[in-house]
């Protein structure tokens, strides 16, 4: 498997640009340290040396048209379906749900990312910048509180301080992180080992 750089190359090829565009946001935050290129259409991916890619993410129906290839590579596909029981005509695959909400897809994924590289096997390793401690004890406690689901009073009760002492580290976590979202904060506990993916 060709690597650039070390950094494994994850392709998508699904004809939908939206949910393409989507997935590709997703997918790097998710696993800061992969490429993702994206393909509209089968012929755009096989023209585009497909042996180097170390995951597809593909469409019902582009998996479909194609299985023989998909079916050669089960073991790197992840068929992208649109319910929850992906059908039984894709049994041999991954699949992963696309029509739900971000932070259940993003569950999905780490979910997928934890099972295919246990303990990050197989990839490589986190570039020093994104494996320095950036955040405080408390920090990280008030972080794990958060992408449990709890509230800031829920967070407040629970850790003794106060509301707006919880605000304050929230913001401060989301400065220093550089993310915008809890969806972002979900990955980043949950990749880094300070959250357990059962309990999002």
């Amino acid at each position: 498997m060709n690597h650039e750089q070390g950094r494994p190359r994850m392709a998508i090829i699904d004809p939908n640009t939206l949910a393409v565009l989507g997935l590709k946001q997703i997918l790097q935050q998710v696993m800061p340290i992969v490429s993702v290129d994206t393909f509209g259409s089968m012929a755009e991916l096989q023209a585009n040396h497909p042996e180097r890619y170390a995951h597809f993410f593909v469409a019902m129906n582009i998996v479909l048209e194609n299985r023989q290839f998909f079916t050669e590579h089960r073991r790197q596909t992840i068929v992208l379906t649109l319910s929850l029981d992906g059908g039984s005509q894709f049994s041999e695959f991954h699949s992963l749900c696309i029509n739900v909400p971000e932070q259940e897809l993003i569950r999905a994924l780490l979910t997928l990312q934890q099972h295919a590289h246990p303990g990050g096997k197989n990839l490589p390793t986190l570039p020093q910048v994104l494996r320095q401690k950036i955040l405080s004890d408390r920090e990280i406690e008030v972080m794990s509180l958060i992408v449990q689901g709890y509230i800031n009073k829920e967070i407040a009760d629970r850790l003794n301080i106060g509301l707006s002492t919880v605000v304050t580290h929230r913001k401060n976590i989301m400065d220093k992180l550089g993310v915008r979202s809890v969806s972002a904060l979900t990955i980043y506990a949950v990749m880094h080992g300070y959250v357990d993916i059962n309990k999002i």
